[in-house]
């Protein structure tokens, strides 16, 4: 011990005589390691931490296979209707306890401008299932989800809480209104710990699954809607896959006893052929995960490339002072000094760089995560992530500061105590470590840096190039100028024949506003909702065996005109289509291409299997105009085969949509008259609004996050490495100086020194760009799936890439060069 806090002293002292070198590496260390450290505590928050919950291993969730069309427009991933759960539930034998939830967006705004909370149906035995006791007050209990439970309380989250009551005690039997008009006692507050069930968002209030009859009536025994996800605790000694064959084998009894009455003849089958099978949740559902696992995992890998680049650069750096330190090294030797004693002690000034950069990482590191969870919950996309550092975080910087210590510290330290003293005592001012071997060692670390910096320079143009490519693809529709404005008015409790009047009269009045140049209704919006409305159909005419999938959306007169998508043929849909005319539909290019409808689909009709909601069954469309092809789930999605369909013959009444508002004028400007608008016809009817196009963009934060970041990686990679460049034509000036001036002296011009140097550039860059295309090549596959309208072998991106760092790369050498060129013969020879 006393030897470390004697070598520990002496390199703060030996740092401290240099303080540039000592700044340099520990701000080199602290940007590559906090990267490192940001990404992998987002990465350990989104896909290595359990869930919150008592012994997250043992809980399995439900889930059906895919069967798009039986399950139709209510499609939504490991979802079961209510009659299904209540079936699951008295027919499983291998959970202990086995609860059921669902979520969604809720208003808490009596009227006018809409408040959103996020709203957890959950069965009664859900909290205790999880092992989750209340902070305040008590959570449910089977008691209170039973059929004709009303307004059975609320259990609220922490920061709920927090944001909502101010964290007062007194909070428990306060109520809150739901849905515009419900009132609901609060009976309970979860512990701080506790999110909820989806990794990437928190619940803001739970409410028991018979409530839901309170807005929605015939929800708990609709047949097709697809809502609940079911999750069991396993019993003891039971595992997954035993869990697994045992709904397997159930399941025919159960889809059997649920099939709905009128269930449309061509979705009976695939019904009655459904599956259910189990697999691990210890870590929750996340479409946050989903969505970003792969760009986390290269972002963890560039930013490793870029700590990989610092310890070159910091490696050369620990040559140039082993070399200025030879002679005392040698003294030190010579006099008794053990070889692994000097190693030691070499190392220890790597490890405390290492531990100082390491340190100023994990205040680097705190702001990047809040910057990137920022990033991710811009806009409605709100993330809600616990990245705060834990024992894994401290031991994956410390784990870094190790390697890095041992990659920048090592190779110099090995080197500078192999010569023998007595030929660097007698060899003067030039030691052993400037001999071509050693300075071999510093040419290859600068390759390496050129080669790894290309390769960041080829991602991040990737990254910036799909950004662009989605930003200017035509997506068959209007972005700027538009202004949503999200509607809901379900609690006002109108008979179903007024819901149309007021969604007209709302329509009219906001068509009334000077500036406003058109406004339609849409239930969905294009390429923003991530809606995947599918639906099965056939020709009329045609076998329903020769059925196809179509996507449907619902919108309403003027759409198309609102949105800027040409009508090709036809009409749009107008005054005509009530819901006692005949079913009309407008379909899209694709769609007319697909089936086959020749250069006049107009009048031809086709049949749709509509799942049955409130009785009704597959109906026959007639085909009134064409328009054309628009992005329907998101920017990367080709176009798809699209069926629109009026709101208006939509057989259940309508209570939330957006109206599209286009104008020419300032969109915050119109904010102020669309409320008045909405006031005057019901000043009871909530709303929110928003910009289409930012809607658009917030769609793409994935892309952006990636070409912000690589952007940012790439950029300091190429930075390191032309400082790295400059260092060693700098020092093979230094060493060269005798030769230069020997060359001067016997003729040599200007052009011919600078030849030299600048040749030496050329060598490293040439091996590097090699190097460095081959591993772009291989790593590149890995980003394929992110890529849009481009390659990962693009060779205009390649060149791009190599032209940058070859300007960049002569730019650093031209100065040295210019410098040798620039010797006094007699000074040069003067300096042997």
């Amino acid at each position: 011990m006393k030897t470390v806090i004697s070598d520990l002293r002496f390199a703060v002292r030996t740092l401290a005589k240099s303080p540039g070198f000592a700044a340099v590496a520990i701000v080199s260390l602290a940007l590559g390691i906090g990267a490192n450290t940001a990404i992998f505590q987002l990465i350990d928050a989104v896909r290595l931490r359990t869930l919150p919950v008592k012994s997250p291993q043992e809980l399995a969730q439900l889930h059906i296979d895919d069967m798009t069309h039986a399950r139709g427009n209510w499609l939504r991933d490991a979802s079961v209707t209510n009659p299904l759960w209540e079936q699951i539930r008295q027919r499983q034998q291998v959970f202990s306890e086995i609860f059921a939830w669902a979520d969604e967006e809720v208003n808490l705004s009596p009227n006018q401008e809409a408040h959103f909370a996020r709203r957890l149906w959950v069965s009664g035995n859900f909290f205790d299932a999880l092992g989750v006791r209340p902070m305040l007050g008590r959570v449910f209990s089977p008691a209170d989800d039973r059929r004709g439970c009303g307004l059975a309380g609320a259990v609220i989250s922490y920061g709920f809480w927090q944001r909502e009551f101010g964290g007062s005690a007194s909070v428990i039997g306060k109520k809150i209104v739901v849905g515009g008009g419900g009132r609901v006692n609060v009976i309970g507050v979860t512990p701080p710990s506790f999110f909820g069930l989806e990794v990437g968002r928190q619940f803001d209030l739970a409410m028991p699954i018979c409530s839901v009859a309170t807005s929605d009536e015939k929800r708990l025994d609709s047949g097709t809607t697809w809502w609940l996800t079911v999750m069991g605790r396993l019993k003891p000694g039971v595992s997954v896959a035993q869990a697994d064959a045992h709904f397997q084998a159930i399941s025919p009894g159960i889809f059997e006893a649920t099939l709905p009455a009128d269930y449309p003849p061509v979705s009976v089958k695939p019904y009655l052929a459904m599956k259910l099978n189990a697999f691990a949740a210890g870590g929750g559902l996340s479409s946050l995960r989903d969505q970003y696992s792969t760009p986390l995992g290269l972002l963890l890998a560039i930013a490793g490339l870029v700590l990989l680049i610092a310890c070159a650069n910091l490696a050369n750096l620990m040559l140039a002072r082993a070399s200025a330190r030879e002679r005392e090294i040698a003294v030190r030797l010579a006099i008794g000094a053990s070889r692994a004693r000097l190693i030691q002690q070499l190392m220890t000034e790597g490890l405390l760089l290492a531990i100082t950069g390491a340190a100023g990482a994990l205040f680097l590191a705190r702001e990047l995560s809040q910057f990137l969870v920022a990033f991710l919950g811009s806009g409605d996309n709100f993330v809600f992530q616990d990245v705060r550092p834990d024992w894994r975080v401290f031991g994956f910087t410390a784990f870094l500061a190790l390697v890095t210590c041992v990659f920048f510290s090592l190779a110099p330290a090995l080197r500078a105590t192999q010569a023998q003293p007595g030929d660097v005592l007698k060899s003067g001012s030039r030691g052993m470590t400037a001999g071509r071997e050693r300075f071999g060692l510093r040419r290859i670390l600068v390759a390496s840096q050129i080669a790894l910096s290309l390769v960041l320079m080829v991602g991040a143009l990737l990254f910036v190039r799909t950004l662009n490519n989605l930003m200017t693809v035509e997506p068959g529709f209007r972005e700027s100028g538009i202004l949503i404005a999200r509607v809901s008015y379900g609690w006002l409790d109108l008979p179903a024949s007024r819901y149309a009047n007021l969604r007209r009269d709302l329509v009219e009045h906001i068509q009334a506003i000077p500036g406003v140049d058109a406004a339609a209704e849409t239930a969905s919006l294009p390429a923003v909702d991530g809606h995947n409305w599918v639906n099965t159909m056939w020709m009329d005419g045609s076998d329903v065996s020769s059925s196809r999938d179509i996507f449907r959306s619902l919108v309403g007169p003027g759409y198309f005109h609102t949105i800027g998508t040409p009508l090709l043929a036809g009409r749009e849909f107008d005054e005509r289509d009530t819901p006692t005319s005949v079913n009309t539909a407008i379909v899209s290019e694709e769609f007319a291409r697909r089936f086959s409808l020749g250069p006049n689909p107009i009048g031809k009709r086709f049949w749709i299997e509509r799942t049955p909601i409130g009785g009704y069954a597959e109906i026959v469309c007639e085909i009134v105009g064409v328009v054309k092809n628009s992005k329907y789930r998101d920017l990367r999605q080709d176009f798809v085969p699209v069926a629109y369909f009026p709101i208006s013959q939509f057989p259940q009444p309508v209570t939330g949509f957006n109206v599209l508002i286009r104008s020419g004028a300032g969109l915050d400007a119109l904010t102020p008259s669309v409320r008045r608008a909405i006031s005057d016809v019901n000043p009871n009817i909530g709303y929110s609004f928003s910009v289409f196009k930012t809607r658009i963009e917030e769609s793409l934060l994935r892309e952006r996050l990636m070409a912000v970041l690589s952007g940012m990686f790439g950029g300091l990679a190429v930075l390191l490495a032309t400082v790295g460049l400059y260092g060693v034509i700098s020092y093979t000036v230094a060493r060269r100086t005798n030769e230069i001036g020997i060359r001067i002296a016997l003729g040599a011009g200007r052009n011919n020194v600078m030849g030299l140097i600048l040749r030496e550039t050329g060598m490293l860059l040439a091996v590097g760009l090699g190097a460095g295309v081959l591993i772009a090549l291989v790593a590149g596959r890995a980003a394929a799936t992110l890529l849009f309208g481009l390659e990962p072998n693009d060779p205009l991106t390649f060149v791009a890439a190599g032209g940058v760092l070859t300007v960049v790369a002569l730019i650093a050498s031209y100065l040295p060069a210019r410098r040798a060129a620039r010797v006094d013969p007699m000074v040069a020879l003067r300096h042997e």
